[in-house]
């Protein structure tokens, strides 16, 4: 198992994990430890559990929003939809048409 320091606000933690999630862990901590001073400051003195529950709850909240972006555009997204857009075409001509003889 894995030790990795993590800083958050003005308190270091030392914590295991599993070997090679250390760059993970570095990274979910320093989503909480960008907005430390805002929840620092919103806490006022609440202490340090309520600063690290508020810093938690924003990035959850930046989670929730990027959650309800619509998916970003892939090739095969626009691959599906001019597959779509065509069989529509196709089927409304054919409709057009009326049954063959």
């Amino acid at each position: 198992m894995a030790r990795v320091t993590l800083k958050i606000g003005d308190t270091s933690t030392e914590i295991g994990c599993r070997d090679g999630g250390e760059a993970r862990l570095l990274q979910a901590a320093a989503l909480i430890d960008e907005r430390w001073e805002d929840a620092k400051r919103a806490a006022g003195a609440g202490g340090v559990n309520r600063v690290m529950m508020l810093a938690a709850l924003m990035v959850a909240d930046a989670l929730i929003d990027e959650r309800a972006k619509p998916p970003p555009e892939t090739p095969e997204g626009r691959a599906l939809d001019a597959l779509s857009q065509r069989l529509e075409a196709l089927a409304d001509a054919l409709e057009k048409a009326g049954p063959s003889a």
